[in-house]
């Protein structure tokens, strides 16, 4: 018996997650700002999710990051302190992407200053979005989904997924993992 295709519109979707639930989740910089352009701040995504993976708080199936989001299929497993990883993680990258936009770049850092009661400055959105990827269906479609978001024709990053050095497609492609980080999705869904 086949899988009915992934609807997003009625799949289950929020900013929350679960321990023990993987989840598709979209993370976008404030006002979808190309701050992610520069590689130094993608290797900031990855050397927290290396460290989150490394304690055991993440598992990471699949990713791809883009000059102003990231899509990320993962897995929270145990709390980073009293908060979830994925918060830590928003709160890790913020605070190197402000220390590094302080010392050089200062005059981008008034591009992300807010005045929502919360923090100065905000570099991810609010409310990111979390699907939940209960089945290998829903996983694998948006793999794809991921894998290809480069070659969008409006961003034109790369001519096939895994030339694009910021996304797990050469992993699932060659069973290589520069990243030293992720899971093969079929470990957890079978």
């Amino acid at each position: 018996m086949s899988q009915a295709p992934f609807d997003p519109l009625t799949d289950r979707r929020n900013s929350r997650m679960e321990f023990g639930q993987v989840y598709f989740w979209t993370d976008t910089i404030h006002e979808w700002k190309h701050l992610l352009k520069p590689d130094k701040y993608k290797a900031i995504i990855i050397g927290c999710w290396q460290r989150l993976v490394e304690r055991k708080q993440i598992a990471v199936y699949a990713f791809v990051i883009m000059p102003n989001h990231l899509h990320v299929i993962w897995e929270m497993l145990e709390p980073n302190g009293k908060e979830m990883p994925h918060a830590s993680f928003n709160k890790f990258t913020s605070h190197e992407f402000k220390a590094d936009l302080q010392a050089n770049y200062p005059a981008v850092l008034p591009y992300f200053k807010v005045d929502d009661g919360e923090r100065a400055y905000r570099f991810w959105q609010r409310d990111p979005l979390a699907i939940l990827m209960d089945n290998s269906p829903k996983v694998e479609q948006k793999i794809t989904y991921i894998h290809n978001n480069p070659l969008q024709e409006h961003w034109n990053l790369a001519t096939r997924p895994e030339e694009y050095n910021w996304s797990s497609a050469r992993f699932y492609e060659t069973g290589e993992d520069p990243f030293d980080f992720l899971t093969h999705y079929r470990e957890r869904f079978g």
